[in-house]
Order: structure tokens, then C-alpha cells, then sequence
């Protein structure tokens, strides 16, 4: 295996457009060259969410541009890469053709190998850019599409102890924040109200929060944020009901990540400290990572956050995920099609609605 890799990441799996050039020496920690992104968030918030057909529209249009800046900006050209990284799933069918189809072009001009990435792994590996992790460690991966509680072995191999049975947690946040009469996405401005507001005013449910286990529920949560939202006659009232949704999310992973260290511990040494990583957009939020950090003490594992740059969706933990696979040998044919649900355990049993399994 070659002593350095350099690789070229492209993520189009949203509203965001970006690119990356990642480079690893001697397996030491990643350097990212560049992280270039394009944000849709304004072209998105008068609709109050992502318009799928609007987003895939802006991708086409800037992703040529998005591409040519991260190479310029990492001071590589296409022959000083090893491979190329693009996302192929989950996400919008129309806006990952887009970064994956010009990421196959790209490899096949270039002559160079291609991957095509699950978008989940890349937030499952993305501390890796900044921090030495090894494996096992826990993951809760958070984010506007998926919250579940992921067992991560190593690079491929991954086992869920626990999923959302309806809405993402960053789901949650945003509808939250439109209830409140924040602009989309409201997840940021909601935590920013509530750093002004009584967390204690409003009683909010806990969804199957005594259910064994470590599944996450919130669609129930939502519902009773906006039959509280009527009760709101000032702006203290909605800073309250935005600090008490805060608080209810806090007891929630504060309960349900004791549950899911409980079930890592039953596969490895009782003793030994391990990682515990939070990833996704969601794990950006302040008060849920200060959360989350006092239980690891006294459960015996280290918390582990990316720095806000890549808990969003961003390139670089796509051109990481990129690398890592490589050095396992593996590598995509042209052939491969975007997946708009591609769970990391293929083995777990899929959730929709109210619990509801299908096989």
C-alpha cells in the first residue's frame, strides 16, 4: 500500500454541494486540504424545507465550480490523486446522481479508482479526520435524516442497538423551530432560544422512554410542542417552550445512551475505557454534546465529537471514508446506482412509522 493517499470527496446527498481533498501519510491523522461547500439554505427557507427538484437543479449548476475550488484550494491536480469518493446513498435520488455521476466521469477520465460512499459511514468515521479512534467504539449518529445507535467494529462493519421508530432528531429540531416561527432550519435557532428560556415551564412527553431498549421516538414529542405553541403569548413563552423541547431531548439521549452503553459493554471488556462518538448534523448542538459528555464519566468512555465543520454534511468525511476503504481493498464499478436508503447493518430490522417492522 502506498505510503500516502490522496483522494477527492463529493457529497450531493442533500442541500448541500461540496468537495474535499483529503491526505493520509504513513497512517498517521488525516490533513484536509480543502472542504469546500455551497449551502441551499436560503433557496430552501421559503419553502419551509429542501424542494428535492430545486436542490438537484442547484447541484448541476455549481458542482463543477464546487470541484474545481477544492482541487485549486488543496494545491493537487486530478494526477496527484489516488482515488475519488462520492456519495451514492442515503439521500435524495436526483441530488446524489448528480455528485456520484460526475464523480464515476471524473475517475474514468482520470483513470483513477472509484468508491462510492454510504453517507452514514462517512459520519460514522468522520472524527477520524481530527482524532485517533479506535475500534470498537460506540456511535449515535443524529442527524436530519437518521438518529440510531450504531456498534462500530471496524471500517464496513457495523451493528444497530437502536433506531428512530418515526422522526430524525434533526427532524424534530427543524419542525420545532417552524412551530416557533423560526426560519428553516430552525434545529440552530431553537438551541439559541433556549439558552434564554425556563426548561423547566413545559412538561413535554418522553415517546417509549421506559420501552426496553434503546429505540428513539419523537414524532410524539413534535406533536405536543404544537399543541404547546398555542399556549405561547410572548416571546418568553416561546423561548420557554424552546428551552423545555431542549431539556426533554437531553433526558431522552441521556437515558437512552446509558441503555446503549449497557448493551455495548455486554460485547467487550467490562473494564476497559472506549470511545463514545457522536456524529451528524445534530451532534453540533451544544447543550446535547455537554449532555452527553458528564455520563461518559461514570459509564467509563470518552466522548468523542467532530468539530462543527464536519458534523454538517460535508466532502471530507467522504474523501476519509474514501481512504479507509481503499486500504481494505475495496473499490466500486461504474455500474453502481445511488440508494435512496442504504442502512449501515443490512441485518436490522427496518423501522417505519409507529414501530412498525418490514422485512
Amino acid at each position: 500500500m502506498k505510503r500516502k493517499l490522496a483522494f477527492l470527496g463529493i457529497e450531493t446527498s442533500c442541500d448541500e454541494t461540496a468537495a474535499s481533498v483529503v491526505i493520509q501519510e504513513n497512517n498517521e491523522l488525516p490533513k484536509v486540504l480543502s472542504n469546500v461547500i455551497s449551502s441551499q439554505m436560503e433557496e430552501h427557507s421559503k419553502f419551509g424545507g429542501v424542494v428535492p427538484e430545486l436542490a438537484a437543479r442547484a447541484h448541476v449548476e455549481k458542482i463543477d465550480f464546487i470541484i474545481n475550488k477544492a482541487l485549486k484550494n488543496s494545491g493537487l491536480v486530478l494526477k496527484d490523486l489516488d482515488g475519488i469518493a462520492s456519495t451514492a446513498g442515503p439521500g435524495l435520488i436526483v441530488c446524489l446522481n448528480v455528485g456520484l455521476n460526475i464523480g464515476k466521469a471524473i475517475a474514468a477520465f482520470s483513470k483513477k479508482p472509484f468508491l462510492a460512499i454510504n453517507h452514514l459511514e462517512g459520519h460514522a468515521l468522520s472524527p477520524g479526520l481530527e482524532n485517533k479512534i479506535n475500534f470498537p467504539y460506540l456511535l449515535l449518529l443524529i442527524s436530519g435524516g437518521h438518529s440510531q445507535y450504531l456498534l462500530v467494529k471496524a471500517v464496513g462493519k457495523y451493528k444497530q442497538l437502536g433506531t428512530t421508530i418515526d422522526d430524525a432528531l434533526g427532524e424534530a429540531f427543524d419542525k420545532t423551530g417552524k412551530m416557533l416561527g423560526l426560519n428553516y432550519p430552525g434545529g440552530e435557532k431553537v438551541e439559541k432560544i433556549a439558552k434564554d428560556g425556563d426548561k423547566n415551564f413545559f412538561q413535554l412527553p418522553q415517546p417509549i422512554i421506559n420501552k426496553a431498549g434503546c429505540n428513539l421516538s419523537f414524532a410524539g414529542l413534535k406533536t405536543a410542542v404544537l399543541r404547546e405553541t398555542k399556549k405561547i403569548n410572548s416571546e418568553r413563552m416561546k423561548y420557554n417552550l424552546a428551552a423545555s423541547f431542549q431539556h426533554t431531548i437531553n433526558k431522552i439521549l441521556k437515558k437512552k445512551t446509558l441503555v446503549a452503553m449497557d448493551l455495548f459493554r455486554k460485547n467487550f471488556n467490562q473494564k476497559k475505557t472506549y470511545p463514545f462518538v457522536v456524529a451528524g448534523g445534530v451532534a453540533a448542538n451544544t447543550s446535547i454534546r455537554e449532555n452527553l459528555s458528564k455520563i461518559c464519566k461514570d459509564k467509563n468512555f470518552s466522548p468523542v465529537f467532530p468539530s462543527s465543520k464536519f458534523c454538517g454534511d460535508n466532502a471530507a468525511m467522504i474523501a476519509w471514508a474514501g481512504i479507509q476503504r481503499f486500504k481494505k481493498n475495496r473499490r466500486d464499478n461504474y455500474n453502481i446506482s445511488a440508494k435512496s436508503r442504504w442502512p449501515l447493518d443490512k441485518l436490522a430490522p427496518y423501522m417505519k412509522g409507529p414501530g412498525l417492522k418490514l422485512d
